[in-house]
Protein backbone atom coordinates (compact mmCIF):
# COMPACT_ATOMS: atom_id res chain seq x y z
CA UNK A 1 0.00 0.00 0.00
CA UNK A 2 2.51 2.20 0.71
CA UNK A 3 4.18 1.94 -2.58
CA UNK A 4 0.81 3.41 -3.95
CA UNK A 5 0.89 6.03 -2.15
CA UNK A 6 4.31 7.04 -3.15
CA UNK A 7 3.48 6.42 -6.93
CA UNK A 8 0.38 8.79 -6.40
CA UNK A 9 2.60 11.54 -5.78
CA UNK A 10 4.55 11.10 -9.45
CA UNK A 11 3.49 12.78 -12.33
CA UNK A 12 2.77 9.38 -14.20
CA UNK A 13 0.17 8.59 -11.31
CA UNK A 14 -1.10 12.08 -11.95
CA UNK A 15 -1.89 11.52 -15.36
CA UNK A 16 -3.19 8.10 -14.35
CA UNK A 17 -5.71 9.85 -12.03
CA UNK A 18 -6.70 12.11 -14.99
CA UNK A 19 -7.02 9.33 -17.17
CA UNK A 20 -9.65 7.03 -15.12
CA UNK A 21 -11.61 10.33 -14.59
CA UNK A 22 -11.78 11.05 -18.21
CA UNK A 23 -12.87 7.55 -19.17
CA UNK A 24 -14.96 7.11 -16.44
CA UNK A 25 -16.92 11.06 -17.65
CA UNK A 26 -17.37 9.66 -21.19
CA UNK A 27 -19.62 7.20 -19.68
CA UNK A 28 -21.32 9.48 -17.47
CA UNK A 29 -21.95 11.77 -20.15
CA UNK A 30 -23.31 9.33 -22.16
CA UNK A 31 -25.65 8.12 -19.59
CA UNK A 32 -26.78 11.36 -18.89
CA UNK A 33 -27.25 12.61 -22.50
CA UNK A 34 -29.72 9.12 -22.88
CA UNK A 35 -31.33 10.69 -19.70
CA UNK A 36 -31.87 14.13 -20.65
CA UNK A 37 -33.24 13.66 -24.51
CA UNK A 38 -36.23 12.34 -23.00
CA UNK A 39 -36.87 16.09 -21.13
CA UNK A 40 -35.29 17.95 -24.31
CA UNK A 41 -37.58 16.15 -26.92
CA UNK A 42 -40.58 15.95 -25.01
CA UNK A 43 -42.06 18.79 -26.98
CA UNK A 44 -41.84 17.04 -30.32
CA UNK A 45 -43.25 13.38 -28.66
CA UNK A 46 -45.47 13.87 -25.99
CA UNK A 47 -48.40 14.13 -28.75
CA UNK A 48 -47.42 10.87 -30.16
CA UNK A 49 -47.19 8.67 -26.98
CA UNK A 50 -50.41 10.65 -25.02
CA UNK A 51 -52.94 12.62 -28.13
CA UNK A 52 -54.61 15.54 -27.20
CA UNK A 53 -55.57 18.56 -28.24
CA UNK A 54 -54.10 20.49 -25.16
CA UNK A 55 -50.23 21.00 -25.09
CA UNK A 56 -50.19 21.39 -21.51
CA UNK A 57 -52.31 18.10 -20.48
CA UNK A 58 -49.86 16.44 -23.05
CA UNK A 59 -46.47 17.42 -21.71
CA UNK A 60 -48.57 16.31 -18.16
CA UNK A 61 -48.63 12.93 -19.34
CA UNK A 62 -44.39 12.91 -20.51
CA UNK A 63 -44.12 14.55 -17.09
CA UNK A 64 -45.78 11.78 -15.30
CA UNK A 65 -43.73 9.32 -16.88
CA UNK A 66 -40.38 11.28 -16.26
CA UNK A 67 -41.57 11.36 -12.66
CA UNK A 68 -42.31 7.35 -12.69
CA UNK A 69 -39.01 6.70 -13.99
CA UNK A 70 -36.89 8.53 -10.79
CA UNK A 71 -39.04 5.90 -8.69
CA UNK A 72 -36.98 3.36 -10.14
CA UNK A 73 -33.40 5.48 -9.42
CA UNK A 74 -33.40 4.01 -5.76
CA UNK A 75 -34.14 0.81 -6.52
CA UNK A 76 -30.82 1.23 -8.60
CA UNK A 77 -28.91 3.01 -6.00
CA UNK A 78 -29.46 0.60 -4.03
CA UNK A 79 -28.97 -2.77 -6.25
CA UNK A 80 -26.01 -1.68 -8.48
CA UNK A 81 -24.34 0.31 -5.32
CA UNK A 82 -24.60 -3.02 -3.27
CA UNK A 83 -22.86 -4.42 -6.45
CA UNK A 84 -20.60 -1.62 -6.52
CA UNK A 85 -19.27 -2.21 -2.95
CA UNK A 86 -19.12 -6.24 -3.40
CA UNK A 87 -17.55 -6.80 -7.05
CA UNK A 88 -16.16 -3.23 -8.17
CA UNK A 89 -16.84 0.34 -9.25
CA UNK A 90 -15.99 -0.80 -13.02
CA UNK A 91 -18.11 -3.50 -13.32
CA UNK A 92 -21.02 -1.53 -11.80
CA UNK A 93 -20.74 0.88 -14.01
CA UNK A 94 -20.11 -1.44 -17.35
CA UNK A 95 -23.48 -2.94 -16.07
CA UNK A 96 -25.66 0.30 -15.56
CA UNK A 97 -24.47 1.56 -19.09
CA UNK A 98 -25.79 -1.55 -20.47
CA UNK A 99 -29.36 -0.94 -19.08
CA UNK A 100 -29.50 2.61 -20.48
CA UNK A 101 -28.47 1.50 -24.02
CA UNK A 102 -31.33 -1.18 -23.59
CA UNK A 103 -33.90 1.85 -22.30
CA UNK A 104 -33.03 4.00 -24.83
CA UNK A 105 -33.37 1.39 -28.12
CA UNK A 106 -36.55 0.90 -26.92
CA UNK A 107 -37.70 4.89 -26.86
CA UNK A 108 -36.65 4.73 -30.46
CA UNK A 109 -38.34 1.56 -31.38
CA UNK A 110 -41.54 2.30 -29.91
CA UNK A 111 -44.52 3.17 -32.10
CA UNK A 112 -46.98 6.22 -31.61
CA UNK A 113 -50.10 5.64 -30.13
CA UNK A 114 -51.83 5.81 -33.17
CA UNK A 115 -50.38 2.50 -34.24
CA UNK A 116 -50.99 0.24 -30.93
CA UNK A 117 -53.01 2.45 -28.87
CA UNK A 118 -52.03 1.77 -25.17
CA UNK A 119 -49.20 -0.34 -25.87
CA UNK A 120 -47.61 2.70 -26.65
CA UNK A 121 -47.37 4.54 -23.21
CA UNK A 122 -46.87 1.53 -21.36
CA UNK A 123 -43.92 0.55 -23.20
CA UNK A 124 -42.71 4.58 -23.17
CA UNK A 125 -43.10 3.65 -19.39
CA UNK A 126 -41.03 0.29 -19.01
CA UNK A 127 -37.75 1.94 -20.98
CA UNK A 128 -37.90 4.94 -18.56
CA UNK A 129 -38.46 2.64 -15.56
CA UNK A 130 -34.96 0.88 -17.00
CA UNK A 131 -33.41 4.20 -17.69
CA UNK A 132 -34.36 5.21 -14.29
CA UNK A 133 -32.37 1.63 -12.52
CA UNK A 134 -29.19 3.17 -14.55
CA UNK A 135 -28.85 6.35 -13.35
CA UNK A 136 -29.98 5.32 -10.03
CA UNK A 137 -26.63 3.17 -10.71
CA UNK A 138 -24.90 5.44 -12.58
CA UNK A 139 -24.98 8.31 -9.96
CA UNK A 140 -23.86 6.00 -6.74
CA UNK A 141 -21.35 4.41 -8.30
CA UNK A 142 -19.66 7.12 -10.64
CA UNK A 143 -20.02 9.48 -7.72
CA UNK A 144 -17.54 6.75 -5.72
CA UNK A 145 -15.34 5.98 -8.26
CA UNK A 146 -14.37 9.79 -9.09
CA UNK A 147 -14.15 10.50 -5.98
CA UNK A 148 -11.74 7.56 -5.07
CA UNK A 149 -9.64 7.68 -7.91
CA UNK A 150 -9.11 11.62 -7.39
CA UNK A 151 -5.67 12.63 -5.67
CA UNK A 152 -5.90 13.91 -2.46
CA UNK A 153 -6.18 17.78 -2.06
CA UNK A 154 -7.83 17.87 -5.45
CA UNK A 155 -11.38 15.64 -4.36
CA UNK A 156 -13.63 18.45 -5.09
CA UNK A 157 -12.17 19.38 -8.28
CA UNK A 158 -11.97 16.36 -9.68
CA UNK A 159 -15.08 14.92 -8.49
CA UNK A 160 -17.10 18.05 -9.73
CA UNK A 161 -16.61 16.60 -13.11
CA UNK A 162 -19.63 14.21 -12.49
CA UNK A 163 -21.45 17.36 -12.77
CA UNK A 164 -19.44 18.69 -15.71
CA UNK A 165 -20.61 15.30 -17.98
CA UNK A 166 -24.18 15.66 -16.60
CA UNK A 167 -24.45 18.74 -17.79
CA UNK A 168 -22.25 17.80 -20.80
CA UNK A 169 -25.19 15.04 -21.16
CA UNK A 170 -27.88 17.56 -21.86
CA UNK A 171 -25.90 20.22 -24.00
CA UNK A 172 -25.35 16.73 -26.36
CA UNK A 173 -29.52 16.21 -26.73
CA UNK A 174 -29.90 19.91 -27.22
CA UNK A 175 -27.26 20.41 -29.70
CA UNK A 176 -28.73 17.24 -31.06
CA UNK A 177 -32.19 18.64 -31.22
CA UNK A 178 -30.76 22.19 -32.37
CA UNK A 179 -28.82 20.30 -35.63
CA UNK A 180 -32.23 18.11 -36.32
CA UNK A 181 -34.08 21.95 -36.06
CA UNK A 182 -32.05 22.99 -38.90
CA UNK A 183 -32.37 20.41 -41.26
CA UNK A 184 -36.21 18.86 -40.63
CA UNK A 185 -39.17 20.80 -40.70
CA UNK A 186 -41.16 20.88 -37.34
CA UNK A 187 -43.51 18.41 -38.96
CA UNK A 188 -40.60 15.91 -39.43
CA UNK A 189 -38.84 16.35 -35.74
CA UNK A 190 -42.75 15.41 -34.28
CA UNK A 191 -43.57 12.82 -36.92
CA UNK A 192 -40.15 10.61 -36.38
CA UNK A 193 -37.42 12.97 -36.48
CA UNK A 194 -37.19 13.03 -32.31
CA UNK A 195 -36.25 8.66 -32.21
CA UNK A 196 -32.87 10.06 -33.67
CA UNK A 197 -31.88 11.15 -30.25
CA UNK A 198 -32.54 8.10 -28.86
CA UNK A 199 -31.03 6.24 -31.23
CA UNK A 200 -27.64 7.76 -31.48
CA UNK A 201 -28.02 7.26 -27.34
CA UNK A 202 -28.46 3.53 -27.93
CA UNK A 203 -25.46 3.33 -30.06
CA UNK A 204 -22.95 5.49 -27.83
CA UNK A 205 -23.62 3.72 -24.66
CA UNK A 206 -22.81 0.82 -26.16
CA UNK A 207 -19.57 2.18 -27.61
CA UNK A 208 -18.89 3.10 -24.04
CA UNK A 209 -19.90 0.10 -22.34
CA UNK A 210 -16.46 -1.53 -24.01
CA UNK A 211 -14.18 1.68 -23.37
CA UNK A 212 -15.16 0.91 -19.38
CA UNK A 213 -14.66 -2.64 -19.54
CA UNK A 214 -10.94 -1.07 -19.85
CA UNK A 215 -11.22 1.26 -16.67
CA UNK A 216 -8.82 0.73 -13.59
CA UNK A 217 -10.52 0.07 -10.59
CA UNK A 218 -9.94 2.65 -7.64
CA UNK A 219 -7.38 1.97 -4.82
CA UNK A 220 -10.13 2.38 -2.20
CA UNK A 221 -11.97 -0.55 -3.44
CA UNK A 222 -8.66 -2.81 -3.90
CA UNK A 223 -7.57 -1.83 -0.55
CA UNK A 224 -10.66 -2.55 0.99
CA UNK A 225 -10.47 -6.07 -0.64
CA UNK A 226 -7.09 -6.88 0.19
CA UNK A 227 -7.89 -5.56 3.97
CA UNK A 228 -11.08 -7.74 4.15
CA UNK A 229 -10.71 -10.32 2.12
CA UNK A 230 -13.44 -11.51 -0.30
CA UNK A 231 -16.11 -7.86 -0.41
CA UNK A 232 -19.13 -10.32 -1.58
CA UNK A 233 -19.13 -11.23 1.48
CA UNK A 234 -19.91 -10.08 5.29
CA UNK A 235 -21.38 -6.43 5.31
CA UNK A 236 -20.15 -4.44 1.94
CA UNK A 237 -22.81 -3.16 0.50
CA UNK A 238 -25.46 -4.09 3.11
CA UNK A 239 -28.43 -1.62 4.22
CA UNK A 240 -27.25 -3.73 7.43
CA UNK A 241 -24.51 -1.76 7.54
CA UNK A 242 -25.99 1.21 6.04
CA UNK A 243 -28.16 2.05 8.58
CA UNK A 244 -25.11 2.23 11.13
CA UNK A 245 -24.59 5.76 9.86
CA UNK A 246 -28.29 7.27 10.34
CA UNK A 247 -27.02 10.54 10.84
CA UNK A 248 -24.86 10.62 7.53
CA UNK A 249 -27.97 8.97 5.57
CA UNK A 250 -30.11 12.02 6.79
CA UNK A 251 -27.56 14.44 5.99
CA UNK A 252 -27.52 13.23 2.06
CA UNK A 253 -31.17 13.35 2.32
CA UNK A 254 -31.17 17.07 3.63
CA UNK A 255 -28.49 18.23 1.56
CA UNK A 256 -30.13 16.72 -1.48
CA UNK A 257 -33.40 18.10 -0.88
CA UNK A 258 -33.40 21.92 -2.04
CA UNK A 259 -30.72 21.00 -4.89
CA UNK A 260 -31.68 18.39 -6.70
CA UNK A 261 -35.53 19.96 -7.07
CA UNK A 262 -33.37 23.40 -7.86
CA UNK A 263 -31.54 21.50 -10.38
CA UNK A 264 -34.58 20.49 -12.38
CA UNK A 265 -36.33 23.40 -12.07
CA UNK A 266 -33.66 25.58 -13.80
CA UNK A 267 -31.97 22.76 -16.25
CA UNK A 268 -34.64 21.09 -17.19
CA UNK A 269 -38.13 22.11 -16.59
CA UNK A 270 -37.23 25.83 -17.74
CA UNK A 271 -37.33 24.79 -21.05
CA UNK A 272 -41.12 24.15 -21.06
CA UNK A 273 -41.45 27.31 -18.86
CA UNK A 274 -40.07 29.47 -21.43
CA UNK A 275 -42.10 28.01 -23.99
CA UNK A 276 -45.28 27.33 -22.98
CA UNK A 277 -45.50 30.24 -19.92
CA UNK A 278 -43.76 32.92 -21.29
CA UNK A 279 -44.29 32.06 -25.29
CA UNK A 280 -40.50 32.45 -25.74
CA UNK A 281 -40.34 30.62 -29.67
CA UNK A 282 -39.52 26.84 -29.21
CA UNK A 283 -35.81 27.49 -30.68
CA UNK A 284 -35.04 30.29 -29.28
CA UNK A 285 -35.60 28.74 -25.60
CA UNK A 286 -33.43 25.83 -27.14
CA UNK A 287 -30.09 28.13 -27.65
CA UNK A 288 -31.07 29.72 -24.65
CA UNK A 289 -31.06 26.40 -22.66
CA UNK A 290 -28.33 25.33 -24.63
CA UNK A 291 -26.17 28.95 -23.90
CA UNK A 292 -27.10 28.92 -20.35
CA UNK A 293 -26.09 25.27 -19.56
CA UNK A 294 -22.53 25.57 -21.22
CA UNK A 295 -21.53 28.10 -18.95
CA UNK A 296 -22.76 26.21 -15.83
CA UNK A 297 -20.66 23.29 -17.25
CA UNK A 298 -17.98 25.45 -17.13
CA UNK A 299 -18.74 26.35 -13.72
CA UNK A 300 -18.62 23.27 -11.94
CA UNK A 301 -14.65 22.70 -11.83
CA UNK A 302 -13.79 25.64 -10.84
CA UNK A 303 -16.26 25.53 -7.73
CA UNK A 304 -15.04 22.08 -7.27
CA UNK A 305 -11.35 23.16 -7.40
CA UNK A 306 -12.53 26.19 -5.10
CA UNK A 307 -14.30 23.65 -2.86
CA UNK A 308 -10.79 22.19 -2.27
CA UNK A 309 -9.35 25.73 -0.66
CA UNK A 310 -12.31 26.55 1.35
CA UNK A 311 -14.14 23.50 2.32
CA UNK A 312 -17.24 22.83 0.67
CA UNK A 313 -19.82 24.30 3.33
CA UNK A 314 -19.32 27.87 2.51
CA UNK A 315 -20.29 26.49 -1.29
CA UNK A 316 -23.61 24.62 0.16
CA UNK A 317 -24.40 28.17 1.96
CA UNK A 318 -24.25 30.20 -0.90
CA UNK A 319 -26.86 27.85 -2.47
CA UNK A 320 -28.79 27.55 0.25
CA UNK A 321 -28.83 31.34 1.12
CA UNK A 322 -29.62 32.14 -2.86
CA UNK A 323 -31.31 29.43 -3.50
CA UNK A 324 -33.84 30.38 -0.40
CA UNK A 325 -34.09 34.76 -1.36
CA UNK A 326 -33.86 34.76 -5.03
CA UNK A 327 -35.70 31.51 -6.93
CA UNK A 328 -39.52 33.29 -6.35
CA UNK A 329 -37.68 37.08 -8.44
CA UNK A 330 -35.97 34.58 -10.76
CA UNK A 331 -38.95 32.51 -11.91
CA UNK A 332 -41.55 35.73 -11.92
CA UNK A 333 -39.07 37.44 -13.92
CA UNK A 334 -38.72 34.73 -16.47
CA UNK A 335 -42.27 34.30 -16.72
CA UNK A 336 -42.59 37.54 -17.86
CA UNK A 337 -40.53 38.22 -20.02
CA UNK A 338 -40.59 38.17 -23.91
CA UNK A 339 -36.48 38.97 -24.20
CA UNK A 340 -34.71 36.23 -25.40
CA UNK A 341 -31.59 37.83 -23.38
CA UNK A 342 -32.66 38.72 -20.34
CA UNK A 343 -34.61 34.94 -20.48
CA UNK A 344 -30.89 33.55 -20.45
CA UNK A 345 -29.26 35.60 -17.59
CA UNK A 346 -32.29 34.55 -15.83
CA UNK A 347 -31.46 30.94 -16.50
CA UNK A 348 -27.83 31.48 -15.66
CA UNK A 349 -28.28 32.84 -12.68
CA UNK A 350 -30.43 29.83 -11.32
CA UNK A 351 -27.46 26.94 -12.91
CA UNK A 352 -24.81 29.77 -10.88
CA UNK A 353 -26.94 29.31 -7.48
CA UNK A 354 -27.44 25.57 -8.18
CA UNK A 355 -23.46 25.28 -8.80
CA UNK A 356 -23.42 25.93 -5.19
CA UNK A 357 -25.15 22.10 -4.21
CA UNK A 358 -24.08 20.71 -7.97
CA UNK A 359 -20.49 20.94 -8.15
CA UNK A 360 -19.41 19.12 -5.08
CA UNK A 361 -22.26 17.12 -4.08
CA UNK A 362 -20.94 13.73 -5.27
CA UNK A 363 -17.94 14.57 -3.06
CA UNK A 364 -19.66 15.73 -0.16
CA UNK A 365 -21.79 12.70 -0.20
CA UNK A 366 -18.64 10.20 -0.47
CA UNK A 367 -16.65 11.61 2.23
CA UNK A 368 -19.73 10.70 4.62
CA UNK A 369 -19.35 6.53 4.41
CA UNK A 370 -16.10 4.22 4.54
CA UNK A 371 -15.44 2.58 1.60
CA UNK A 372 -17.34 -0.88 2.23
CA UNK A 373 -21.00 0.69 1.97
CA UNK A 374 -19.84 4.44 0.10
CA UNK A 375 -21.66 3.47 -3.32
CA UNK A 376 -24.95 2.32 -1.50
CA UNK A 377 -24.46 5.23 1.02
CA UNK A 378 -23.83 7.68 -1.87
CA UNK A 379 -26.43 6.43 -3.62
CA UNK A 380 -29.68 4.80 -2.43
CA UNK A 381 -30.62 7.89 0.18
CA UNK A 382 -29.87 10.70 -2.46
CA UNK A 383 -31.78 8.28 -5.21
CA UNK A 384 -34.67 8.19 -2.73
CA UNK A 385 -34.65 12.28 -2.11
CA UNK A 386 -34.62 12.67 -5.79
CA UNK A 387 -37.02 10.39 -6.70
CA UNK A 388 -39.27 11.84 -4.36
CA UNK A 389 -38.55 15.78 -4.82
CA UNK A 390 -36.63 16.14 -8.05
CA UNK A 391 -38.58 13.80 -10.52
CA UNK A 392 -41.90 15.12 -9.26
CA UNK A 393 -40.70 19.10 -9.68
CA UNK A 394 -41.82 19.25 -13.21
CA UNK A 395 -45.26 17.26 -12.49
CA UNK A 396 -45.83 19.85 -9.44
CA UNK A 397 -44.97 22.67 -12.02
CA UNK A 398 -47.37 21.47 -14.52
CA UNK A 399 -50.03 20.57 -12.36
CA UNK A 400 -50.22 23.74 -10.15
CA UNK A 401 -49.82 25.69 -13.96
CA UNK A 402 -52.73 23.66 -14.82
CA UNK A 403 -54.46 24.44 -12.23
CA UNK A 404 -53.83 28.69 -12.19
CA UNK A 405 -51.43 28.85 -9.37
CA UNK A 406 -47.99 28.18 -11.35
CA UNK A 407 -46.59 30.95 -9.04
CA UNK A 408 -47.31 28.35 -5.98
CA UNK A 409 -44.68 26.76 -7.37
CA UNK A 410 -41.34 29.07 -7.02
CA UNK A 411 -42.34 29.41 -3.69
CA UNK A 412 -42.02 25.73 -3.16
CA UNK A 413 -38.78 25.20 -4.84
CA UNK A 414 -37.32 28.46 -2.51
CA UNK A 415 -38.71 26.55 0.52
CA UNK A 416 -37.27 23.30 -0.30
CA UNK A 417 -33.64 25.30 -0.45
CA UNK A 418 -34.53 26.91 2.94
CA UNK A 419 -34.79 23.56 4.63
CA UNK A 420 -31.25 22.61 2.51
CA UNK A 421 -29.90 25.70 4.16
CA UNK A 422 -30.52 24.28 7.65
CA UNK A 423 -29.00 21.61 7.49
CA UNK A 424 -25.94 23.24 5.57
CA UNK A 425 -25.71 25.28 8.71
CA UNK A 426 -25.74 22.71 11.06
CA UNK A 427 -23.57 20.07 9.58
CA UNK A 428 -19.57 19.32 9.70
CA UNK A 429 -17.36 20.51 7.20
CA UNK A 430 -16.45 17.28 5.40
CA UNK A 431 -13.73 18.09 3.89
CA UNK A 432 -11.50 18.14 6.90
CA UNK A 433 -12.51 14.28 8.51
CA UNK A 434 -12.85 12.60 5.29
CA UNK A 435 -13.81 8.98 5.33
CA UNK A 436 -12.00 8.93 1.94
CA UNK A 437 -8.52 9.93 3.74
CA UNK A 438 -8.94 7.00 6.30
CA UNK A 439 -6.82 4.02 5.38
Amino acid sequence: MTTRINEAAQPVSERRVIGNVLRGSIGNLVEWYDWYAYAAFTTYFAKSFFPTADTTAAFLGTAAVFAVGFLMRPLGGWMLGRFADRFGRRTALVLSVSLMAFGSLMIALTPGYQTIGIAAPILLLVARLIQGLSVGGEYSTSATYLSEVATPGKRGFYSSFQYVTLYGGQLLALGLQLVLQQILTEKQLTDWGWRIAFVVGALAAVIVMYLRRGMDESESFEAERAKGGDTKTGEHGTLRALFKYPKEVALVVGLTLGGTIAFYTFATYSQKFMENTAGIPRKTVTWILFSAILVAAILQPIAGKLSDRIGRRPLLMFFGIAGTLLTVPIMTLMGSTKQPFVAFLLMLAGLVIVTGYTSINAIVKAELFPTKIRAIGVGLPYALTVAIFGGTAELIAQALKKGGHESLFFYYVAGCALISLIVYGTMRETSKSSELEKK
